[in-house]
């Protein structure tokens, strides 16, 4: 199963307790804001295939109301939170507070109401926030691939399948892949891929692995359904970081 279809995925976390409740932060110098409708989308999706605890304050308050991501939508820019058994949620503002990975991840949202999914009480269907921060993050700044620059990746899955896709964004740990779901056929999540070589234009750069951590599908006026493939570099020698640097440099001067 893709962590793109919009349905509960069925292992996973059980439903947050007390002690996982997670206290609103402020901005700092160690945070920063995820405004990429992309990258939302990916942690939202990877926040609903884990289960991960979700901490809802109404303004004023100091006692969250607990929930997970029931499921994020393949193709648009909403998904369902599944709220514990008997919460409700207070009109108005509320703050979203949760842990990704090795960071607090917390965003804002808005309404006069809250409004059900018919026949389920706890389920609540949501618009994705416009930001997203995030701190004491330690991956690295991802970076879009320039307008005009044809970044490919090219690999063998299990010694049979070959492929090659389109990077589309990138940092010194991972990359975004996209491509149609016919071409993505067999990159699941948690799967690692050996030897991969990157095309970057100046640089052709190895990664001896990296790790699928989340797929997510959207829908581009111009290619129609696609699907965007994020990874993690698992081993990155030193000398192929050394390239990827020049790489990251060049595209922030430009």
């Amino acid at each position: 199963m893709l962590l793109t279809e919009a349905k509960a995925i069925p292992i996973r976390k059980g439903p947050p307790r007390p002690q996982d409740a997670i206290a609103p932060f402020p901005s700092s110098t160690n945070s920063y804001d995820m405004s990429s409708e992309d990258e939302i989308g990916d942690a939202l999706t990877l926040l609903a295939a884990n289960g991960d605890a979700i901490s809802i304050y109404a303004a004023g308050s100091r006692e969250p109301v607990l929930a997970r991501i029931l499921s994020v939508d393949p193709e648009l820019p909403h998904f369902v939170m599944e709220l514990n058994d008997g919460a409700i949620l207070q009109p108005g503002k509320l703050t979203f507070v949760t842990v990704l990975g090795n960071a607090k991840m917390q965003f804002r949202l808005s309404a006069q109401e809250w409004p059900t999914v018919p026949g389920k009480s706890q389920h609540i269907p949501m618009t994705f926030p416009e930001t997203c921060t995030v701190m004491n993050r330690r991956a690295f700044e991802r970076l879009e691939t320039p307008v005009g620059a044809n970044f490919l990746a090219s690999f063998e899955l299990n010694g049979t399948t070959s492929y090659e896709i389109a990077v589309y964004d990138f940092s010194l740990g991972g990359l975004g892949l996209r491509c149609t779901k016919l071409e993505a056929k067999g990159l699941l999540r948690g799967r690692k891929l050996r030897d991969v070589v990157l095309d970057m234009g100046s640089e052709t750069i190895i990664v001896a692995e990296m790790e699928i951590r989340v797929t997510r599908a959207f829908r581009s006026f111009l290619l129609g359904e696609q699907l965007h493939i994020g990874c993690r570099f698992l081993t990155l020698a030193p000398e192929e970081e050394s390239k990827l640097k020049n790489v990251v440099d060049q595209v922030k001067r430009a």
